[in-house]
């Protein structure tokens, strides 16, 4: 007889919740170049509208991706920066990028 099949870690559901969401992959991959303000990552990415870009930043930094860090300067200003998880996140998509230059 056949086992049925084991269920999926919960941590391996919510990393693959986190990276399939749309535009996440590109906010890591032009956060791993550096440090970047709002208005930078918006200019990179523009087809990703600015509610959408606040809404997956802000859900990034919940999840420990990402840093947002407040310059308090005239104006204030607001950097994003890619935290050890993120980085290594980074790392990783690197591989499934090279997969898709390869492949598709």
């Amino acid at each position: 007889m056949k086992e049925p099949p084991k269920p999926l870690h919960t941590k391996v559901e919510s990393a693959y919740h986190i990276i399939g969401k749309k535009w996440v992959n590109l906010i890591v991959h032009v956060l791993m170049e550096g440090p970047k303000r709002f208005n930078e990552l918006n200019a990179i990415i523009p087809v990703l509208s600015k509610r959408m870009l606040n809404e997956r930043l802000k859900e990034l930094e919940e999840s420990g991706i990402l840093k947002r860090h407040v310059i308090p300067e005239r104006p204030v200003r607001t950097e994003y920066t890619l935290t050890e998880q993120g980085r290594e996140l980074g790392t990783a998509l690197f591989h499934v990028e090279a997969w898709g230059m390869k492949w598709l």
